[in-house]
């Protein structure tokens, strides 16, 4: 038999976490990113999912390719644009919207030829000071991607550095709006953060298009603030092993490489196919939470390549063959946020999911 570990992509969830954005911005429209891959989902599992959106935003060209072939006819967002100019002839062949954040870019679409004008979103950097332009320049780009015969709609656009916390929210929304006042076209603001934190209440915030990530693939964007079930979101992957054999420590005795964990009572384990070579993050502590059967329960030791340890001790009826939950859903409606992992390991849900090693079988379940 394979190995048995797995990991599951829950279309429901998925579905259900796409309507919490729709009620988080009503009367915006949705963009699903699906970036990385779809965060370590895939784009071709989470499409069935996801596909009620009103666009997909993601940074591949070949990604946006892929979900041209799925049957996707509406917007495709590249949100870093286009790299060299010869992408510009695959925007123009995938109908593909771009992201332009440098003079660069422009100059690309100037020397462009195209009988079909692009739709452009053009980016403002109001303070998180990665891409696009300063306040001040943002005037004078817009200008000249509106004298281009290439260019057709222009959406206005800039991304939150700190959307957990109201000041930040406000002072980059101050700058926005003093810098395109008279401009016309449509906005964009809000990521996952954003989106269900100040979305329903603010509608500069919420402007035309919001542009949820995280959110949608069952991850807490504000987490340990708040987590999942504050924000009425359901679990989309689930990484899924079992418990391959079982020993007993006695006081004194250590389990694992480097022997970081002993015992001090007599204690029970249970060794569980799944490891760093897996994706599991091979600096998760002793007490990270883990669903044996589906009651919560610790690691102990040390991450190895292809095997951890979990405590078995106030689980006597768990055995080999026992089902193991390293994140999202587990047995008799039992549910482990992959946020809770994450925070254990010192890191965040994206990391774990979009992390996932290619051995690990995935399908949706």
């Amino acid at each position: 038999m394979p190995r048995p570990i797995e990991a599951l992509v829950h279309t429901d969830a998925l579905v259900h976490n796409l309507a919490r954005a729709r009620a988080a911005a009503p009367g915006a429209r949705v963009w699903a990113v699906v970036k990385a891959n779809a965060y370590g989902h895939g784009i071709e599992r989470a499409y069935a999912g996801l596909q009620s959106a009103d666009g997909f935003a993601l940074l591949d060209i070949a990604e946006a390719e892929r979900l041209r072939q799925l049957g996707w006819r509406g917007p495709i967002l590249l949100l870093e644009g286009c790299f060299e100019a010869r992408d510009l002839e695959l925007c123009s062949h995938l109908k593909l919207w771009h992201v332009i954040h440098r003079n660069e870019q422009i100059d690309w679409l100037a020397a462009h030829k195209t009988r079909t004008a692009q739709h452009v979103y053009l980016k403002m950097n109001s303070g998180m000071n990665r891409l696009g332009f300063k306040p001040n320049a943002y005037r004078t780009a817009w200008q000249r991607l509106s004298g281009l015969t290439q260019v057709d709609d222009i959406t206005l656009m800039t991304h939150f550095s700190d959307a957990d916390g109201a000041p930040g929210v406000a002072q980059q929304m101050a700058v926005f709006e003093q810098a395109t006042r008279d401009l016309p076209g449509e906005r964009s603001a809000c990521n996952s953060a954003a989106t269900l934190r100040f979305a329903r209440e603010l509608p500069a915030v919420r402007a035309d298009w919001v542009r949820p990530g995280i959110m949608l693939y069952g991850s807490s964007p504000d987490y340990p603030t708040h987590d999942i079930e504050h924000w009425e979101l359901r679990a989309t992957m689930s990484l899924r092993t079992q418990v391959i054999a079982t020993q007993a420590l006695q006081p004194g005795e250590t389990t694992g490489y480097g022997g970081v964990f002993k015992a001090d009572a007599p204690i029970r384990i249970g060794v569980v196919a799944c490891g760093y070579a897996d994706g599991y993050p091979r600096h998760c502590p002793t007490g990270t939470p883990v669903l044996v059967d589906g009651v919560r329960t610790r690691s102990v030791g040390r991450v190895a390549m292809d095997m951890l340890a979990v405590d078995l001790t106030t689980l006597p009826q768990a055995t080999v063959g026992s089902a193991v939950t390293l994140w999202g859903c587990g047995p008799n409606a039992s549910v482990l946020p992959v946020d809770e992992v994450a925070h254990a390991a010192g890191t965040v849900g994206y990391e774990l999911m979009c992390g996932l090693a290619q051995r690990v079988p995935v399908s949706i379940g």
